[in-house]
C-alpha cells in the first residue's frame, strides 16, 4: 500500500488530481491503475481526489474499494446530480497540492500526458489546456464544438483551441481567487487569464470512449453561450458594471429623448402652420397617431433602468470589495527596514496581575 505521508520530502511538488465522476462505472478501475503508473514511474507525490457527482451505478463503491488499497485516494460523493462545475470546485477546495490536474472519468484523456504537463508548468506557465486536435467523437459534437471555441477566443481574447477539453492543469493558488458555479469550468483559463496569470496550450491524445455514454446533448452548446455572455461580463465588467449598463442606460435615453423631441417639434410646427392657415386642422400631426411615440417613451425609461441597475451594481460591489480584492498579487519584495522588522523579537505583554507580582517581587528583593 502506498502511504502519503512517508513521501513528503522538502522542495518537492505535489501534484494533486481532481477526477469528477458520473456514472463511470466501467472505467475507473483502469482509470487508476493508469495513474498509478505514472505517479510511480515519475516519482510523483500525488493525491488523487474523486469526487462522485451523484451517480446512480456502482461508481461509489468502486471508488472505496480502491481506496482501501492506495492511501493516495480522496473521494468526495455529493447527495445528487450538482453538476461538474460543482464537482470541480470540490475537489479544488480539497486539493493539497501546488500543481493541479483535471481529468474527465471517461478514459478518454490519457494519465501518460501528466508528465508533459508538469514539464510545462517548470516554464512558469499558470495554467495549460489541453487540445485535442485529433478527436474521436461524431461530427455532430465536433463541428459545433470548434464554432464555440473560436467564439470563446474572439470575445475573451484568449487564444485557445478547446476550451471545453477536461484535461488541464491549474497552479493551485489560482482556485483561492476563482469560484466555480454553474457551467463555469470550462472558462477557467479565461477566469484566470483575467486575474493575470499566464496560459498555455498543449496537444493532447484523445482516446475513443470504450465505457458509459456521452452526459452532454445539444443543450450544452445553449448553456455554453449563455455561460459565454456571463464569463465576458465579469471578466470586461465585474468591478465596474456601471460603466457597461451606464453606457446602454444612457444610449437607450439619448435615442428616446431625441425622438421625443422630434416628434414634439412636429407637433409645435404642425399647430404653428394650422395657425397660420397653411394647413387645416384635418391634416394637423398628433401624437398619439404616430406609435414611435410610445417607444421613444420606453426607450426613455429603459434607458432610466438600466443606470438604475448600474448603480445598484456598483453599491453591492464596493460593499463586497471590502472583503475580497479585485487584484492578484504574483509576489512581494520587502524593505531591508520591513525584514529587520519582521526579525525583531516582540515585547512579552504582560497582564495587569503579573506585572504587580513582578512590583511586589523586585520590592522583596530590594
Amino acid at each position: 500500500m502506498f502511504d502519503l505521508e512517508e513521501k513528503q520530502h522538502i522542495g518537492k511538488i505535489m501534484l494533486s488530481i481532481v477526477i469528477p465522476v458520473y456514472n463511470e462505472e466501467g472505467s475507473l478501475v483502469q482509470l487508476h491503475r493508469e495513474m498509478c503508473k505514472v505517479a510511480d514511474e515519475q516519482n510523483y507525490e500525488t493525491e488523487i481526489i474523486f469526487v462522485d457527482d451523484g451517480s446512480r451505478d456502482r461508481s461509489w463503491e468502486i471508488i472505496e474499494m480502491l481506496a482501501k488499497d492506495d492511501s493516495r485516494i480522496r473521494a468526495i460523493r455529493f447527495r445528487r446530480n450538482f453538476g461538474k462545475a460543482a464537482a470541480l470546485n470540490a475537489g479544488f477546495e480539497t486539493a493539497r497540492g501546488e500543481l493541479v490536474m483535471t481529468l474527465d472519468a471517461d478514459l478518454q484523456d490519457d494519465p501518460n500526458e501528466i508528465p508533459e504537463f508538469v514539464k510545462m508548468m517548470d516554464t512558469s506557465l499558470d495554467v495549460v489546456s489541453g487540445w485535442k486536435q485529433v478527436r474521436h467523437d461524431p461530427w455532430h459534437k465536433v463541428w459545433p464544438s470548434r464554432l464555440f471555441n473560436g467564439m470563446v477566443s474572439w470575445l475573451t481574447g484568449v487564444k485557445l483551441h478547446d476550451h471545453n477539453c477536461g484535461m488541464k492543469m491549474y497552479r493551485r493558488q489560482i482556485f483561492d481567487e476563482i469560484t466555480l458555479y454553474g457551467e463555469l469550468h470550462r472558462f477557467v483559463p479565461v477566469l484566470a487569464a483575467a486575474r493575470g496569470y499566464t496560459i498555455g496550450e498543449k496537444v493532447v491524445q484523445h482516446r475513443a470512449r470504450t465505457h458509459g455514454k456521452s452526459k452532454y446533448g445539444f443543450t450544452r452548446f445553449v448553456k455554453g453561450f449563455l455561460d459565454l455572455l456571463t464569463v465576458k461580463f465579469i471578466t470586461g465588467y465585474g468591478q465596474r458594471p456601471q460603466h457597461f449598463m451606464g453606457t446602454c442606460g444612457l444610449i437607450s435615453f439619448a435615442i428616446g429623448l431625441f425622438t421625443m423631441f422630434y416628434y414634439g417639434f412636429r407637433r409645435v410646427l404642425s399647430g404653428f402652420l394650422v395657425f397660420i392657415g397653411e394647413v387645416v386642422p384635418e391634416d394637423m400631426f398628433l401624437l398619439r397617431d404616430h406609435p414611435g411615440v410610445i417607444f421613444s417613451v420606453a426607450f426613455l425609461l429603459f434607458g432610466a433602468q438600466l443606470v438604475t441597475v448600474g448603480i445598484i451594481a456598483e453599491l453591492f460591489i464596493s460593499y463586497q470589495n471590502r472583503r475580497t480584492n479585485d487584484y492578484s498579487i504574483a509576489e512581494v519584495i520587502h524593505s531591508r527596514e520591513e525584514q529587520s522588522d519582521r526579525m525583531v523579537i516582540p515585547k512579552p505583554h504582560f497582564t495587569e496581575q503579573q506585572a504587580a507580582n513582578a512590583d511586589a517581587l523586585r520590592q522583596d528583593q530590594s
